[in-house]
């Protein structure tokens, strides 16, 4: 991470199991600069990707570092199955993009408060910043049920973190609730 001028702040929470959102989610570079993370903090880690990705052996090597497909066109399931695949390790890091996608077209997506919630566990907000170079890992957030409340607070959290194509992301962020 020092090499390619990557830093990080914060730290991982140390509890047995946690969803940890990671945006904005802008760019490709977002996986590039996560694995970077995962091998520099050496840590195993499950999390959501296109089931595109998991073709050949780059799909092979994105199960083998945590990786889950997940077909966008066919999402029924996707809450219930993370929920229970957390519910029943004894640990896990588990991530996820909160928009879904690296366009914030409709603002975060709700499933990874269900799944947070349904699971019992905490939320780390965590964020790559591209204008800092920075990995960062912030307090625990617990959902409170009220999901408009929640993702509310969590965009208010994201606001001025800036990923790799800000402007793109930013436009749509500013229009949502406070």
């Amino acid at each position: 991470m020092r090499l390619a001028g990557w830093r990080f702040a914060g730290q991982l929470p140390d509890v047995p199991k946690v969803l940890v959102a990671v945006a904005p989610h802008t760019s490709n570079w977002d996986f590039v600069v996560g694995v970077m993370a995962l091998f520099a903090l050496d840590l195993r880690i499950s999390f959501l990707g296109k089931h595109t990705l998991f073709r050949g052996l780059f799909g092979k090597w994105m199960q083998s570092i945590g990786g889950i497909p997940v077909d966008r066109a066919k999402p029924n399931g996707v809450v219930d199955e993370c929920t229970s695949a957390i519910r029943a390790a004894e640990r896990m890091l588990f991530a996820m993009a909160p928009e879904g996608t690296r366009q914030l077209d409709k603002g975060f997506k709700s499933g990874f408060l269900h799944i947070a919630r349904q699971a019992n566990v905490p939320i780390c907000l965590a964020y790559f910043d591209f204008t800092n170079r920075v990995v960062g890992f912030g307090e625990l957030f617990h959902p409170s049920g009220d999901v408009d409340v929640d993702i509310a607070r969590i965009i208010d959290y994201y606001r001025n973190i800036r990923g790799r194509h800000w402007k793109h992301w930013q436009r749509p962020l500013s229009s949502a609730p406070p």
